[in-house]
């Protein structure tokens, strides 16, 4: 069976010409969006749809796609909330030190001397580098930068990374 990987999930529709509104879940969107390029739409109780992109650009925070064969805004309405995935054999190969997302996020976090912090639920891009929420047991969730200085070493195949936190970045006990 194919397995998938999230590119983005479809949140709205944008104008009467078929776009639309995708919060993207992948580094790789100018890639994942290239007009010719398919992915496969994921919704509830409905078969999977392949979908060939038509068109895309960003637009404030969301990426603006459509899709060949569906011009108008009656067509795609029902995509609303549903997943746009790419087969895992579609994966774009990574540089040393990059990871996908579903690597990365359920991982656990340890300091360099052992000491678990909790394990990874979200991954954050706000600029220049990504930023790992690591949720914590019992307090406030961690937001750890995916820097060299700090991340020193993410083992994929045993789901662990090791940080070495500068002081003062945990220090909200609460």
């Amino acid at each position: 069976m194919t397995e998938y990987l999230n590119v983005g999930k479809i949140v709205n529709t944008h104008g009467i010409r078929g776009e639309v509104r995708v919060i993207s879940q992948t580094d790789f969107a100018n890639e994942r969006y290239q007009p010719g390029k398919t992915l496969v739409l994921f919704r509830e109780n409905k078969e999977p749809l392949t979908l060939t992109i038509a068109t895309y650009r960003r637009h404030k925070n969301f990426d603006l796609v459509s899709f060949e064969g569906y011009p108008s805004i009656n067509q795609v309405e029902t995509f609303r909330d549903g997943l746009l995935k790419v087969s895992k054999e579609d994966s774009i190969p990574l540089e040393e030190n990059e990871f996908y997302y579903y690597e990365i996020i359920g991982a656990t976090v340890k300091t360099i001397e052992g000491e678990i912090i909790g394990k990874v639920k979200e991954i954050l891009s706000p600029g220049a580098n990504d930023v790992w929420v690591v949720q914590r047991q019992g307090k406030k969730d961690a937001l750890i930068p995916y820097i060299d200085a700090v991340v020193k070493q993410v083992d994929v195949s045993k789901q662990e990374i090791i940080v070495d936190l500068p002081e003062g970045l945990l220090d909200d006990e609460n």
